[in-house]
Parts: C-alpha cells; structure tokens; sequence
C-alpha cells in the first residue's frame, strides 16, 4: 500500500510542466542569503492581468515538489486555480528558523527573525515580483507546522489558509489557537493532519488539539482533520496534501453530478442564477474572480432543458458568446437557443458557423455537424 502511494506522489510530481525558478534571496532581517524555489503556472505572462494564490512551502528542501506536484495536477483539471508556489531551503537552519522561546511559546531570536522575514520580506517581494493574488497559503510539516500557527496571531493574519501537516505544537499553544479561532474576523481555512503510526507524542496531542479545535463555533474557520490509515509521519504528507487542497478549494470545483442533482436542480431560481451566485461566491471567497468553464455552462444548459427555462438557454448562449467568443462554445449555445425556440434556420447558421472556430474541450466539428445534420434531415421530411 505504502509503496503503491509513494509511486502515485512520484508520479504525480513528474506530470508537473510548470515553470520553476531558483532563486536566493538576500535577507535584510536575518542577514543572511536564503534559497527559493518558485513554480509558476504553465500559461504564466509576467504581462497578464490575471493573478494566481500564493503557496509558501515551509521546509522546501523535500515539500516543494509533493506541494507543487498536487498543485500543477488539481488545476489541470480545474479542481483548483493555478498557484504560484514558493518553497523555502531550510536544509541547514531549520533548527533556528523555528525556534521559540520556552517561557513564551512564541517565536523568539531566529525564529522571530525568521518570522518577520516571511511576512515583511518574503511575501512583498513576491508579490512585487509576480503575479500573485492576495489569498494565501502556508504548508508546513511537524515543527514548520507549528510555526505557521503564529501567523494566526497577528491582527491581521498573513495567510487565509494553514495545511498543518502533523505538527509539533508548542506547549499550551491549543488553547490559545483555540480561542483565537473563535475570534477570526476573515475567513480563515485550517487544515490539521495526523496518521495512524504517527510519532506517538505528537499523534497524542494533534488528537487532543482536534477535539478542541471541533468545538469552536465561527462560521469565518473552515477546519478539517484528517487522521490517515496505514500511514506514518512522513508518509502522511503524501495523503494530506491533496485532501487539503481539496478542503480549501471545495467551492472553486466543478459542478459536479452530485451538485447538480442536489443544489442545482433544486435551487429556487434558475440554473443561471445559481450558476453566477455561485462565482460570486468564489470571488468572495478566494478574493478573485473564476472564469466560467465548460463544464458548468454544460450543467447549466442540461438543468435549463429539464425544466423547460428558455429564458436560461438565452442568458447561457449569450454568457458563451461572452465567455468563449472564438470557440465552437458560443456558436453552438447560440444554435442550441434557436433551436430551443423553434428557429431551426437561425440555429441551423450558428451551428454551421461554428465551424470555422476553435473546439473546445466537449464541443467539436462532429458535434456541431451532428446537429446541422438533424436540423437538415428533419427540414427534409
């Protein structure tokens, strides 16, 4: 089983085509030169209004590529946005990156520098340098785990999403998360992950912290635990990555059969407005806009045929023509609302030219010739 997984996250990381950079960069704070390796997504253009979520990596030396590998492979198939992933070499400092202090349990002498580094060097930089959105996340492992918890503590937190990978809390910091959860004005996503043969003392009170955390009332904490079979400490981070992920982008998914047939379906407006309350949501949500996909205005057009809603075939063919003006999408959603209407010779002069544009991922010239033959045969007779 173990072995089988561990092919899966190589596998995984070796579909990754994105643009990665190595870079040092030189710290003002802690005086010293730090490694960064960066992926940027496959069709990134430094000239592009479009802006991704930033990933910081926490111990990059061995967590950059599992991150980034899960990362490049959920936004292939839109079950998350395209990110720009940050990985930090911490091979030969990460006992002083992460130190705190015993009497406080917060970040002191190193580690305090190496605090400030991340949110008053690091994250400007990046976000001077790239085209980085204001969502962020943060993954770190046992001890980097820990550490990004006191970010949680600022005013104004610098991550909106945490993916703490059975992490080695500090002596009484659950309680205080705990509270401070409780507190959180903005929403907040908090991922916390142990394994059945995890190291047992930290098994121990990753248990214990969940059970406090479970019982935290706020409806801006978005918590998931996940406490893996079969699994222990370090191959735990191969299974929790991706569940993580997937917590945090759970609203930014496709429209599934599933959300289809229980929201969708159900909802008391039209499939239109349950389509663009639902971007607006995501805006709202992940703080920057999703480009309508393929797959929902085809969820859209199924749910407006049940219910017989042309009014919705109208809006979705003119969302397509919007959305998609050179893909066979528009023209064959402007056919299907003529045709739809009773039109056939209107529909039949959109389908037909749609033959002259670029196919999509569902709508090609068999599709589109499909239905010109329909509408011809049916004129025939």
């Amino acid at each position: 089983m173990k072995k089988i997984y561990f092919f899966l996250v190589v596998l995984v990381s070796s579909l990754t085509y994105s643009q990665v950079i190595n870079e040092t960069f030189d710290s003002s704070k802690m005086m010293e030169k730090r490694g960064l390796k960066i992926q940027l997504p496959r069709n990134y253009k430094p000239d592009s209004k479009e802006v991704y979520p930033l990933v910081v990596v926490l111990d990059g030396d061995y967590l950059f590529e599992p991150v980034t590998g899960n990362v490049d492979y959920q936004s292939y198939w839109n079950d998350m946005p395209d990110c720009i992933v940050v990985g930090i070499q911490q091979s030969e400092t990460r006992d002083l990156d992460f130190y705190y202090s015993e009497e406080t349990d917060f970040p002191a002498h190193e580690g305090a520098l190496f605090f400030e580094f991340i949110g008053m060097e690091l994250i400007p930089y990046l976000e001077e340098k790239y085209r980085a959105s204001d969502f962020r996340i943060a993954v770190g492992h046992d001890m980097g785990a820990n550490f990004l918890n006191y970010y949680l503590f600022k005013e104004f937190p610098v991550f909106d999403a945490y993916i703490m990978l059975s992490p080695d809390f500090a002596p009484g910091i659950e309680p205080k998360l705990a509270e401070r959860f409780s507190t959180l004005q903005h929403e907040t996503f908090y991922y916390l992950a142990t394994a059945e043969e995890d190291i047992s003392r930290l098994k121990e009170s990753i248990e214990k912290a969940n059970k406090l955390f479970a019982t935290v009332s706020n409806e801006k904490l978005h918590y998931k635990f996940d406490n893996f079979e079969d699994t222990n400490h370090y191959s735990l981070v191969g299974q929790g990555i991706p569940k993580a992920l997937n917590s945090i982008f759970y609203l930014y998914k496709p429209i599934s059969a599933k959300e289809y047939k229980e929201e969708m379906l159900t909802y008391s407006g039209s499939a239109m407005e349950y389509l663009l309350k639902k971007y607006e949501a995501i805006k709202g949500l992940y703080g920057f806009e999703k480009k309508v996909i393929e797959n929902d205005l085809r969820a859209v057009a199924a749910a407006a045929k049940k219910k017989d809603d042309l009014e919705t075939i109208k809006e979705l063919s003119k969302l397509a023509r919007k959305e998609y003006p050179d893909s066979m999408i528009s023209a064959y959603y402007q056919g299907l609302y003529f045709e739809e209407e009773g039109n056939m010779k209107k529909a039949l002069q959109y389908y037909q030219s749609g033959l002259l544009l670029e196919p999509s991922q569902f709508i090609n010239k068999d599709i589109l010739l499909d239905k010109i033959y329909d509408i011809q045969g049916s004129e025939g007779n």
